[in-house]
């Protein structure tokens, strides 16, 4: 069977690779290893977290995004900004003058994602109340490379994720069938676009975990289209933009998906190894008590995201103080205020459009199952000699990376730099033996030294 191709944002410039292992270490499904000086990414692990392109020192991984001309493509084109988006300007910068810069810059329509992250808050309010009989926690599912994660490396954890639409995705879905009747236009005439703060959202467009058919057309970074948007903020144009509450805004930083569902007995949990630590004691079923976790791979949540433009903790002040400004001047409680900014009547359930999201098979090490279990032996008895330290020296993230790319032929037992320490001293006892046994007429100086050498030690 031949290997499913999987599509990544995520790119290697090896030009620009010096072979440090600094990606190795830090990447939480062990998708990278370095051979012959320069790293490589194993395809059907990588989940495009982004974690290799913020820790690398040389600057050697960058991020596909779509161009702004993609635009020329379409007859009519609406762009999806975010509370991630919202968060690179301080408050005094107003919502307005964000949506006339967008308007600038060539975009016909704008919808405010927050307000599809209410619709989407609502769901999962319901569906967590309403669960009975599986084990707990629930996990969200609004995050794509938590997803991917999920499906590489704990699809026993599947079956507990929330089956509702990133908010993103349920915003393209609305407003490209509502322009399409009013514009009276066919859908493939109308390019939906997201402005992405992470790499995962633009690999889930491409290459979808959760849908069978994206309704975007791409995304744009928000670290290009930045200083673009500087330029053009505000103008004359009357902008009419549909958003959302406090509630909504919040979705861009940790725990406000917490906030806007309504979740008490709930974890909010950001960092991709922080996720990858909290989904292993679910896996071991440690917290069978807790309701619900938020989980976002970026530090922060999507506001930390590798394609954002400003510090992360600068976003966050940014986005929490325009958060407190706007409920600040909102009436009643939560479910007041998201019944006041819910008043699409036709907005998309998550149940019409989600597809059951499945297991990502990882690297296997042969298609032949036999084979297969041999290879897996041998892998047993490599990692058995091997000093299982999981330095990262040899260029395999651990020793049992380093096990199973040997029997893969794709190392070498002697990449471990234990074991080729001890090949050499082994060589050269071996050497300074054969050297004893040789016969000659007098005895070499060099020789003669080496002999000296080990007596006095």
């Amino acid at each position: 069977m031949a290997p499913t191709k999987y599509f990544h944002s995520v790119k290697l410039l090896q030009d620009r690779c010096q072979g440090c292992v600094s990606c190795v270490k830090t990447c939480p499904t062990e998708a990278i290893r370095v051979r012959n000086g320069k790293a490589e990414i194993l395809s059907d692990r990588c989940i495009d977290c982004g974690a290799c392109v913020v820790n690398c020192p040389y600057h050697a991984y960058t991020i596909y995004t779509d161009a702004m001309d993609g635009m020329k493509g379409y007859a009519y084109n609406i762009v999806l900004p975010a509370s991630s988006l919202y968060a690179q300007f301080p408050e005094q910068i107003t919502l307005e003058s964000i949506w006339k810069g967008l308007h600038n810059l060539g975009f016909d329509e704008i919808f405010d994602v927050s307000l599809a992250s209410e619709y989407i808050a609502r769901e999962i309010e319901t569906y967590v109340k309403e669960y009975s009989g599986g084990r707990k926690p629930l996990l969200s599912s609004t995050c794509p490379a938590v997803l991917r994660l999920i499906q590489v490396k704990f699809p026993e954890l599947l079956k507990q994720v929330v089956p509702v639409l990133a908010p993103v995705e349920a915003a393209a879905i609305y407003v490209k069938k509502a322009a399409a009747q009013r514009m009276n236009l066919q859908p493939e005439k109308i390019g939906v676009w997201f402005i992405s703060p992470c790499p995962s959202k633009e690999s889930n467009i491409r290459q979808s975990v959760d849908v069978e058919k994206t309704a975007l057309s791409g995304s744009f970074s928000i670290a290009e289209i930045y200083g673009k948007l500087l330029k053009n903020l505000g103008g004359d144009a009357e902008i009419k933009v549909m958003t959302g509450s406090s509630y909504g805004m919040g979705w861009g930083v940790y725990g406000g998906e917490l906030q806007a569902a309504g979740l008490e007995n709930a974890l909010a949990v950001h960092g991709i190894n922080n996720v990858y630590d909290i989904l292993e004691q679910i896996s071991m079923n440690k917290m069978p008590k807790l309701d619900y976790v938020e989980c976002s791979a970026c530090h922060g949540g999507c506001i930390g995201g590798a394609l954002s433009a400003e510090n992360k903790f600068v976003a966050e002040n940014n986005l929490r103080r325009r958060i407190k400004k706007l409920r600040d001047n909102e009436i009643g409680d939560r479910e007041a205020v998201l019944q006041g900014s819910m008043i699409i009547k036709d907005f998309p359930k998550s149940e019409t459009y989600r597809k059951k999201i499945v297991p990502r098979p990882m690297m296997q090490l042969d298609d032949d199952i036999m084979e297969a279990m041999k290879k897996f032996e041998q892998m047993e008895e490599v990692l058995r000699v091997l000093p299982g330290l999981d330095c990262g020296a040899c260029g395999a993230p651990s020793c049992q990376g380093l096990a199973e790319d040997i029997v893969r032929g794709k190392a070498h037992e002697i990449d471990c730099i234990f074991k080729l320490r001890g090949s050499v001293h082994k060589l050269a006892q071996g050497m300074l033996k054969l050297a004893k046994q040789i016969p000659i007429s007098h005895e070499p100086e060099s020789l003669k030294t080496m002999e000296e050498d080990k007596n006095e030690s």
